[in-house]
C-alpha cells in the first residue's frame, strides 16, 4: 500500500470500512441500503478528499483491517475444518480408539486383527 497513489489508498480503506460497516449494522439488525450508501458515499468523500493529507493514516487503516479480516478468516477456516473432522469421527493424530471409528477392520492370515485406513 505504501507505493499505491493515495487515490487508490482511498477506495481501498472505503471498501474495508463499508465491509464492517455492513457486518456490525447487520449483527444489530438495522441493516438498509440507505444507510450503507449513505456511509459509503460520506466515507470515500471525505477520503478522496483528504487523501494526500492522511495518505499514512490509510496506510496504517488498511493494514490493520487486513490483519483483523485476515486473522477472522483463518479462525473460522480451521474452526469449520475442525467441526467437519469431528463430525465424521477422524481422528487426525490417532490418539483415541473410538467404536465407530474410520479404521477398516480387515483379516490376516494370523490371530493377529490388521487395521488399514
Amino acid at each position: 500500500m505504501q507505493t499505491s497513489s493515495p487515490r487508490f489508498k482511498s477506495l481501498a480503506v472505503t471498501a474495508g470500512s463499508s465491509f464492517w460497516f455492513f457486518i456490525i449494522i447487520s449483527s444489530l439488525g438495522y441493516f438498509s441500503f440507505e444507510l450503507m450508501l449513505i456511509f459509503v458515499a460520506s466515507v470515500i468523500i471525505l477520503t478522496q478528499i483528504f487523501a494526500l493529507k492522511i495518505s499514512k493514516g490509510l496506510d496504517i487503516f488498511a493494514i490493520i483491517n487486513t490483519r483483523i479480516f485476515l486473522g477472522l478468516l483463518f479462525i473460522f477456516v480451521i474452526s469449520i475444518y475442525g467441526i467437519i473432522l469431528r463430525t465424521i469421527k477422524v481422528d487426525l493424530l490417532r490418539l483415541k480408539n473410538e467404536k465407530e471409528t474410520y479404521w477398516l477392520e480387515m483379516d490376516s492370515s494370523s490371530n493377529d486383527l490388521e487395521k488399514q485406513y
